[in-house]
C-alpha cells in the first residue's frame, strides 16, 4: 500500500464508483438519489476516511448545508449497498474501491498520511469464520482494520 501517485486520476475513480453505485441500486430496485450521489462523491473524493461532519462541510461549500441526520441516513444506505465502509476506530467512512459481493474485507489505514486501502484475503476470512463457528458464533459482518504505515510514508523516513 502506498499513497496514490500524484498523477492519479481520482476523478476517474469517483466516476467508476458512481457508475457502480447506479448499477447496484438498479439491480436492487433502490434509488441513488441526488443527495446520496453527492454524499458518495464527497466520500470518494479522497483515498482517506472522512467523517459525517466533514461531508456536511464539503456539501455546504457547494450549496445548501444538509442536516446531520440526512447525511447519516445516506451513509447508512451506502453502507447497506456496499458502496462505503465504516472505519469504526475513526468513526469515519471510506469509499469501497471495488465490489466485494458481500464478502468481508480488511481496511489498511496509514497513520501518517491517512490513506486507506482495501485488502481482500478470502482465505483468512474463511478461516476466521470457521474458527468462530467452532465457538458457536455466527458472524453477521466481518471488517478488519489494520493501522500502520504505507510504503510511501515508510520511504520518506
Amino acid at each position: 500500500m502506498s499513497c496514490p501517485n500524484p498523477q492519479h486520476d481520482h476523478a476517474h475513480c469517483t466516476a467508476d464508483l458512481i457508475a457502480r453505485a447506479e448499477r447496484t441500486c438498479e439491480i436492487r430496485g433502490s434509488k441513488l438519489t441526488g443527495q446520496r450521489r453527492e454524499i458518495l462523491s464527497c466520500v470518494a473524493e479522497r483515498h482517506s476516511a472522512v467523517g459525517a461532519y466533514d461531508i456536511i462541510d464539503r456539501m455546504a461549500e457547494r450549496g445548501a448545508r444538509p442536516a446531520p441526520i440526512t447525511v447519516y441516513r445516506a451513509l447508512d444506505f451506502l453502507l447497506a449497498h456496499g458502496l462505503v465502509h465504516k472505519i469504526e476506530s475513526r468513526n469515519a467512512f471510506v469509499a469501497c474501491s471495488h465490489s466485494h459481493e458481500g464478502h468481508p474485507t480488511a481496511i489498511l489505514i496509514c497513520g501518517t498520511c491517512g490513506t486507506v486501502a482495501e485488502l481482500d484475503a478470502p482465505e483468512i476470512f474463511r478461516s476466521l469464520d470457521a474458527r468462530a463457528k467452532i465457538q458457536n458464533f455466527c458472524s453477521a459482518q466481518i471488517l478488519i482494520e489494520m493501522s500502520g504505515t504505507c510504503g510511501s510514508c515508510r520511504g520518506k523516513n
